[in-house]
This record gives structure tokens, sequence and C-alpha cells, in this order.
């Protein structure tokens, strides 16, 4: 591509979901943005998801990512429609919600305390014995203790949410530079004045580093050390001519399954931690099939599809780091969303792009970056 040497109002570093949502609210804002992507859009944990918008099933207690979850799940209705019209991405949104299986006693005993808890906040969540989900869903083994049913859980197509959020941006304006890599930062009294790319300069006053993973990298050369991790997930799919499962269906034993619209079903995820490795070993998909089939032992005779793996990142309390830098000025940080990094895209796009004119929301104060961390230099 052509060397870069030119002023945006915002730089964005990383094409995933997040830097794609941020664009989207951003250049809909009147700004001039650029996506900067060392490789492509949605090469990583972005492509690698599943798609739930479990804010229900992954969080089970109050706090601020439940509120962030929630408001961003509760987005997601419009804003199928909003990129459709837009352009004409479909989403695959899929609102028929989720079944959270326990698959012993003492596990049944925990979910029905989630159960009363989550009905604070959604009436129609209940607690279902075996032989209702039985009913509701012939395919799980009658050997499950029962079930949390959450009815207004949903998934989408994770590349596609991306590709919507990045064809929105550009209707507003943004420019996307893939392979493009961002070699260092600008700074100068104090303020952070753009990047230096391979292929030239870009001026800037305000950039976020939405890099997943690598983000700890990035801000190792701000002087911050950013506590992001990452966790390797693997996952497999199977097909079928006739689906078997109608909705998500969640276990209390790190395994999921979601069918999606063109007869898949995606089922993951392992949880490896500290590593950038992607490759896919057998002893992973090996453990989710075994988990699989105890579920649902129909999966043994399906026709298998395909393996692939994504590297999420992770924080040492679980909340994610969205905000400013505590010393530069301009220079912010979207990332360790973990699993739930799909469903979040949502507010994280309207939050950031809200701090970054100015109204900055009060739940962003527990995602502060200046939680845990030290300077480098």
């Amino acid at each position: 591509m052509n060397q870069l040497c030119h002023s945006y109002d915002v730089a964005i570093i990383g094409g995933g979901i997040n830097g794609a949502s941020i664009a989207y609210q951003l250049s809909k804002l009147g700004k001039k943005v650029i996506i900067l992507e060392k490789e492509g859009l949605a090469c990583q944990a972005s492509s690698a998801a599943a798609g739930m918008l479990a804010a229900q099933a992954e969080i089970e207690q109050e706090g601020p990512l439940f509120q962030l979850a929630i408001k961003s799940q509760s987005m997601f209705p419009e804003l199928s429609n909003e990129l459709f019209d837009l352009t004409g991405v479909d989403i695959e949104f899929v609102q028929k919600g989720m079944l959270k299986v326990a698959e012993t006693d003492e596990i049944a005993t925990e979910l029905k305390k989630q159960v009363i808890f989550q009905q604070n906040w959604d009436s129609k969540i209940q607690w279902l014995d075996s032989w209702e989900i039985s009913e509701m869903e012939p395919a799980i083994s009658p050997s499950v203790a029962g079930g949390m049913y959450l009815p207004n859980d949903g998934h989408v197509q994770p590349e596609k949410l991306t590709q919507g959020f990045a064809k929105a941006a550009i209707h507003y304006g943004a420019e996307i530079h893939e392979n493009t890599e961002v070699l260092s930062f600008l700074f100068e009294n104090g303020q952070v004045k753009g990047v230096k790319t391979s292929n030239g300069l870009v001026h800037s006053e305000q950039v976020i580093v939405a890099t997943g993973a690598w983000a700890g990298r990035f801000m190792q050369e701000s002087g911050l050390d950013l506590p992001v991790f990452p966790v390797k997930g693997e996952c497999f799919s199977i097909k079928t001519d006739v689906p078997f499962i109608n909705r998500t269906i969640f276990s209390d034993k790190r395994c999921y399954l979601v069918p999606k619209r063109n007869g898949e079903i995606y089922i993951g995820a392992t949880m490896i931690e500290d590593t950038f490795d992607d490759k896919v070993t057998p002893q992973g998909i090996a453990t989710l099939i075994e988990r699989a089939t105890h579920l649902i032992p129909k999966i043994k005779d399906a026709a298998w599809e395909r393996v692939w793996c994504g590297i999420r990142p992770q924080t040492g309390d679980g909340l994610p780091y969205i905000g400013e830098h505590p010393e530069w000025k301009g220079l912010f940080v979207a990332t360790g969303h973990f699993r739930n990094g799909i469903l979040l895209s949502p507010i994280t796009g309207k939050l950031v792009a809200d701090l970054l004119v100015g109204n900055q929301d009060s739940l962003l104060s527990a995602f502060q970056l200046e939680r845990h961390t030290e300077t480098v230099i």
C-alpha cells in the first residue's frame, strides 16, 4: 500500500471487534478515524469466538462487569437492524435463549442460587428440572440434574459483526488500513501525537490501543505495565442436516454448544493460560469431545467440520481495561474482555467514543488503567 503520512482525529490500533466498534461509534460522531491493523480484520480472537451473548450465564455476581454486560446485551436487537440497514451485513443475531445446565446435584444447588439472583434482572429466567430440560432439548442427556433457562440470551456471527462495524465506520468516513503494523508511538510534551507504522507516520492526538492480548506489549513503550495475559481457547464444530439442539447449551464443566444458522454447532472451549501458541492440539479437542458427548451423546455420530483456536485477553481481576493512560494525554486502551469480547463490543464502542469527546460514563471508573498498573520507566 502507499506510504502513510496523514492526520486524523483518532487512530485505532487493532482491527478486531472492539477496534471496529469504536471506529463505528467515533466516525458516527463525525470524527476522522483510521484503523491500523497488522494483519487483517478480525484475524485473531474476534474470528475465533462462538459469538455468545451470555451476559447472565458467564457473569454470576453483581458488579460493574455485570452492569456492562447487561447494557451491552440489550443493544444487540437494534444494532443488528442498524448495521444491516447501513451496510447490508447480516450479523446473524439469533435470540432463542440459553440453557445453563448442571451435571451434578452439587452444581444444581449452586445454580438454583444463581437463578434467584438473576431473576432480579430478568423475571423470565427460571429453573428447569431434568425432565423439563428433556422436553425443551431432547438431545441433552437425561443424566443432567437440571438447569437455568435464560430466554433472552442469544448469539451472533463474530466475523460478520466485526465486518458490519467496519463497513458502517467506512460509511461514516473512517479508513481501514490492513497489513499495517504499528511500530511505536509518537509522544511530545506529555501528549500522544500519533504512531509510526510499517507504512509511514500517522498523526493523531488521540490513539486507542485495541490489540487484545497483545495490548500489554504495546503499553510497555508508554511506561505502563498493563497486566493483560493471553488465554488460548481451542474449539471445534460439527455439522448436521437436521439440528438436534435449538438453543445454546452451556455446561458447568467449561463446555458450550452454539447452533449456527448454517447447520454448524460450535463447541468450545479450552482455557490454556499464558501462551500465544495458536496451534490446535489433539489433547485439547479430545477433552472438548469428551465433555460435549457426555452432555449430548448424539454428537459422536455427527459430521466433523473444523477446528480452530484464538488467543483471548484476560486480566488479573477479570475486568477489562477501558480508559486513558494516566501519564500520556490522548492515549487510550480498550482490552482485557476475555470471553466476553463479542458481548461487550457494542457498549465498549459507545463508552470509548463518549470518553474521547468528553462525556465519560461513571461506569468506566471500575475499568481504569491505574487500578493494577506500575510505571516501568
